[in-house]
């Protein structure tokens, strides 16, 4: 049976902590920022988890 490929594209967005969470990028902070609040570009800069139903999937996306 072959190896399984980890995901690259996953690979690059997502951070693994030392404890096993699954930590990703928020969306819309790429641009268009002007018209968006600063408590809400200042937010949308953290890192936050992935939905819980999703981590399954992704974890098979990475190899784990």
């Amino acid at each position: 049976m072959p190896k399984m490929k980890t995901d690259s594209g996953a690979r690059k967005r997502i951070k693994v902590t030392g404890t096993g969470r699954l930590r990703r990028r928020q969306a819309f902070r790429a641009h268009l920022l002007e018209k968006k609040s600063s408590v809400r570009t200042r937010r949308l800069g953290r890192e936050t988890d992935f939905a819980p139903g999703d981590e399954r999937q992704i974890k098979r996306m990475l190899g784990m």
